[in-house]
């Protein structure tokens, strides 16, 4: 792009990389006569956006005035064309993209043109590291075993993903076994303040990205603009067009206080995302002001930020500071580099000090944290908040939702091989996750507690499954450097990977006994994990309820071995003496912890772990390259599949009509995730996915899961809407993937009953409640329901990211007008339903007309 000078704000700074070119906002608050230091840091940021964008077609100098003027003027409906610098992704969302872009290059050589038109215009990294599994764990060589195995399971998709490394410019992969991809964009891809030359010129401005995992948002700890978006949009984005959003409202939290003894980030998120969810944030910015801010480390910030989508906001951004000055230098990077950032931000009013003027906010709240105390979050969501003491309370209370029809606790079932597992078993231990794993003080606590539990000669019960996957090899290098790695393995945390596991549905199987004890006795077993996701279904099938708690906390469930224990009063076990130990004997103080960490972490850690971040193992460099700037599709891949959305596509824009006589495929409550919609975990046999799989004679054992094989849309379509939690009130009493096909009066599972209706000639639509969409930012959850032919989706309300991704994918989100629910309007399912009022000239916050002609004749009109 050429630099174009409006309103005079293009100048020139001096760094220790030279001079540099900006699009300087004092200059700008200058000609328009506005004062920069009332808004908020994260509205500065869109508006330096803005201003550097400014071509009279997508952006134009009155779009900037305008959101210059943010907070005093109302800005309405106005949109803002957010053009970020890079784009981050992960494998399981990764590869669909990837896919979507080798159609697209089909599609364009098909019409005669050239397909390495299709190509990022910006940077986009991709980090494999969704796609390990704990098969193996509690032994030294867990971490090979499983590695081994991944790469057995993904060679497919690892091979399309090395022909897209070659075949597209501006496009890099990051190897299996790095790190989580939240965690390596935190330690090393985020710049803070990017370059480019442009016009022969240096020139200097935010680095911002979107990113196709939800939890993107992490990056917002470094006090860089980010968040999640579908697949679908980031291709745009990719492609060189805009991420469109409405001016946002931005909430500021005042951070107060510092955390007291024993309370640690984990804590303080899991109250954050309490208060947030009540006070109702969806579709805006959250950004933490106030001198508190001076009391975190940027690690317990990144905790905070990355919890952004349970808290329901867009992003949990913090402002630059020295802090995040201090993280660059620790964490490797050059001092030139580090300079930039400083005389940039500075010179953009974009660094905070605690003299900072308080911004002028909509609204805020206050978050005091010393106020904070030790908690957990479950059984079944990240915002339900559960205090610690309480934590015994509310899990026997959850058998009344789990079991209602046996909601007290059973006694222990034998289990051959002299174990004995109950309802509140805590059957998983994971320390996992990019939320804590990035974080020195969680970490280096837990090895903490488990080196003063096996001092005092506690043992994990044997039916527990334990795991350690940390967010990068950093994490096992200071574990190492401190001394307590030898500790957590003891205790059977052995490393069993880089990546995200049981978070994401990766904790691979229980022991067959476990399961079986589980499965025969209907019990109600637990998992403790330290991730940012514990929706029903989600962990593991046999597991129903799960707490998402601190690494320390983990490690002291493991050694309780069930969640029905009050750790505040109750003992952990008995020493070598026969004499009670309880929590409170062996969790490590803040004096301890800091200077363990202090000890233990330092920059040349950082850069030898990503000196050769590119690079890989032996049998990634082994993998065979394909050549061609066309993908050689293989019809036999049973991962790897040209989308089908290409295949009749024309240069014509085809036309929107009105939906009539449509069924409906499903009937949902409320909290319908995307975890429902699009399952990422394992693949049942006896399932349509299943079935389809085994006609390919793909072995059971060879199934992997829902996530892994995304780039395949026979597996994922007919894993739409299969998660084994689903309760589809078309078939009441019985969960799982099905529904009722009306015109022959069966049942059958949902993909059965879509495909007869395609057969038929039939509309389909889906009906829920609140928060539908919530969860993952799965591009599938959106792909899988317009291909099994749903036209339109009616809902109390979205989250935001599964609504965008309808849209892209033809899918009308509707929501029923405030006050009217699928209940108080007495839909029962059974109706016929006609959507009309232009279709074919839709706008935002249109009204359309719906009619449901019931099965006895009459209408109900809303």
């Amino acid at each position: 792009m050429s630099l174009k000078n409006s309103f005079g704000a293009l100048g020139v700074i001096e760094t220790k990389i030279g001079e540099v070119s900006i699009f300087s906002l004092r200059s700008l608050a200058k000609e328009l006569g506005v004062d920069l230091n009332r808004l908020p840091f994260s509205i500065k940021i869109l508006l330096e956006n803005l201003l550097r964008h400014v071509d009279g077609r997508l952006v134009n100098e009155k779009d900037v005035a305008a959101l210059a003027r943010w907070g005093r003027v109302s800005l309405g409906d106005q949109e803002i064309a957010f053009m970020p610098a890079r784009v981050i992704l992960q494998d399981f969302t990764g590869v669909p993209v990837v896919a979507d872009l080798a159609a697209m290059r089909d599609a364009v050589a098909k019409f005669g043109g050239d397909p390495k038109r299709i190509n990022p215009i910006i940077p986009v990294d991709l980090v494999i590291d969704h796609s390990v599994q704990v098969d193996f764990y509690g032994r030294s060589n867990a971490f090979e075993s499983n590695v081994a195995l991944e790469f057995e399971r993904n060679r497919e998709r690892y091979l399309f993903l090395r022909w897209a490394q070659k075949a597209f410019t501006n496009f890099s992969v990051v190897p299996p076994g790095t790190g989580i991809v939240h965690q390596v964009n935190l330690e090393y891809f985020a710049k803070v303040v990017q370059t480019k030359k442009t016009d022969g010129q240096i020139l200097a401005f935010p680095d911002s990205l979107v990113g196709t995992d939800s939890h993107t948002t992490m990056i917002n700890g470094l006090g860089v603009m980010g968040w999640g978006v579908g697949g679908i949009e980031a291709e745009v984005c990719m492609l060189g067009r805009p991420f469109y959003m409405l001016a946002p409202s931005v909430l500021g939290v005042k951070v107060m206080g510092r955390l007291r003894e024993g309370v640690t980030a984990t804590d303080a998120v899991l109250a954050l995302t309490k208060l947030l969810r009540s006070k109702g944030v969806v579709g805006k910015f959250v950004e933490f002001y106030g001198s508190g801010l001076s009391q975190l480390a940027l690690a317990d910030r990144a905790t905070l930020a990355n919890m952004a989508p349970e808290c329901g906001s867009t992003m949990n951004f913090f402002p630059v500071d020295q802090e995040t000055l201090n993280y660059l230098k620790m964490s490797g990077r050059d001092e030139a580099s580090i300079d930039l950032v400083e005389r940039y931000l500075k010179e953009q009013g974009l660094f905070r000090t605690d003299q900072t003027p308080d911004p002028a906010f909509q609204e805020s709240v206050e978050l005091d944290l010393g106020s904070l105390e030790p908690c957990m979050a479950g059984p079944r969501k990240p915002h339900d908040y559960v205090a610690l003491p309480k934590a015994k309370e509310s899990f026997l209370e959850s058998l009344k939702i789990f079991r209602p029809a046996s909601p007290q606790a059973k006694t222990p079932a034998d289990v051959s091989g002299g174990l004995a597992v109950r309802d509140g078993s805590v059957v998983i231990a994971a320390i996992t996750s990019c939320t804590n794993t990035s974080n020195p003080s969680v970490m280096i606590a837990a090895g903490l507690v488990a080196k003063a539990a096996v001092e005092r000669g506690l043992t994990v019960n044997p039916y527990v499954k334990t795991s350690l996957a940390p967010g990068s090899r950093v994490v096992s290098d200071y574990l190492k450097k401190s001394g307590l790695i030898k500790y957590l393995e003891a205790l059977n945390f052995h490393l069993v990977g880089y990546g995200c596991t049981t978070c994401i549905g990766n904790s691979g199987p229980l022991a067959e006994p476990v399961a079986k004890a589980i499965k025969d006795n209907d019990l109600v077993c637990v998992a403790v994990l330290s991730g940012n996701r514990n929706f029903e279904g989600r962990i593991n099938p046999h597991v129903r309820a799960s707490y998402l708690a601190s690494p320390p906390l983990v490690v002291v469930y493991a050694l309780a071995g069930r969640l029905d224990i009050d750790l505040t009063r109750e003992p952990l076990g008995k020493d070598q003496q026969g004499r009670d130990v309880y929590l409170k004997d062996i969790w490590p103080s803040n004096e301890e912890v800091n200077r363990a960490v202090a000890g233990a972490v330092d920059a040349q850690m950082f850069r030898d772990s990503y000196r050769d971040v590119f690079h890989g193992d032996e049998r990634w460099r082994a993998l065979p390259v394909p050549e061609g700037s066309l993908y050689a599709w293989d019809q036999k891949s049973t991962y790897i599949q040209r989308p089908p959305f290409f295949e009749d596509f024309s240069l014509e824009a085809p036309g929107v009509g009105d939906i009539r006589g449509a069924y409906v495929l499903a009937l949902l409550g409320d909290s319908v995730t995307t975890d429902h919609i699009s399952p990422a975990g394992s693949i049942a046999p006896g399932g349509p996915a299943g079935q389809f799989l085994a006609g390919w004679d793909v072995a059971v054992k060879d199934f992997n899961s829902f996530g892994a094989r995304r780039g395949n849309h026979e597996v994922m379509m007919r894993g739409t809407f299969a998660n084994a939690r689903l309760k589809n009130f078309l078939v009441e009493g019985t969960d799982g993937n099905w529904t009722m096909h009306w015109p022959s009066g069966k049942k059958m599972t949902i993909y059965d009953a879509a495909m007869a209706y395609r057969k038929e000639g039939k509309s389909l639509i889906i009906i829920a409640g609140k928060e539908y969409g919530s969860g993952s930012s799965r591009d599938w959850a959106a792909k899988g329901t317009m291909l099994l032919g749903v036209k339109a989706v009616i809902a109390e309300d979205y989250e935001r990211i599964h609504r965008s991704n309808l849209l892209g994918m033809g899918v009308l989100p509707l929501e029923f007008l405030p006050g009217q629910n699928r209940v108080n309007l007495g839909i029962c399912g059974q109706e016929l339903f006609d959507i009309e009022g232009a279709l074919e000239d839709l706008k935002p916050r249109q009204k359309l007309g719906v009619r449901a002609k019931r099965p006895d004749g009459t209408i109900l009109s809303f």
